[in-house]
């Protein structure tokens, strides 16, 4: 847990946002079971997170447009390789970026990240705009999770043992934030190739 660690490049994360969702706009998913995912979604890197009726992948291309996905800010990777790295995850260099939307009454039920191919691999997760709890629980689903509060500029690093433990976002409270307005961002890089 890394709070604040964001802080000082935070306004230059999110016009970076802006940036790929002008290229890749933020979409619902639809999971394989038929479900229209709460949180609006869109990725950049080499591979971007998709979830559809044929299951959770990473592919290169945005299924919507074609096209490869927004490569990712330098913005983001500077940010995602000094958490990792102080962390005890030194040379941490993501191929791919989730970027999460969040509105009031949206949430992310609990889920483990393992559609990637390399679990040695930490995920860097960032906070900005409203609070949130995020919840991280075990290597089951049915472990209790622990409820932490992220605010703006916070950052998350989970590798090693519990690389593969169940996380999630609890509902967002309506809030309003001076850097986001009614929304909360969470990018998430990853190692997925």
């Amino acid at each position: 847990m890394l709070r604040g660690f964001a802080l000082r490049e935070a306004a230059a994360l999110i016009a970076a946002i802006t940036r790929v969702a002008a290229e890749a706009p933020f979409r619902h998913m639809i999971t394989p079971g038929g479900f229209r995912m709460s949180v609006a979604m869109t990725n950049c890197g080499e591979a971007g997170w998709v979830t559809d009726r044929k299951g959770y992948r990473y592919q290169p291309t945005d299924p919507e447009s074609g096209k490869p996905w927004p490569p990712i800010p330098a913005a983001f990777l500077g940010l995602a390789a000094a958490a990792a790295a102080s962390s005890g995850f030194a040379g941490f260099r993501p191929d791919a970026c989730l970027v999460n939307r969040y509105e009031p009454g949206t949430r992310l039920t609990l889920h483990q990240d393992r559609n990637e191919r390399d679990f040695a691999q930490p995920i860097v997760s960032v906070s900005l705009g409203l609070p949130a709890t995020f919840l991280f629980g075990g290597l089951e689903r049915r472990d209790r999770p622990q409820r932490v509060p992220l605010v703006h500029g916070d950052v998350v690093v989970w590798g090693g043992p519990s690389r593969l433990n169940f996380h999630g976002v609890a509902e967002l409270a309506e809030g309003e934030h001076p850097a986001t307005g009614r929304l909360r961002y969470n990018l998430t890089l990853r190692k997925a190739l």
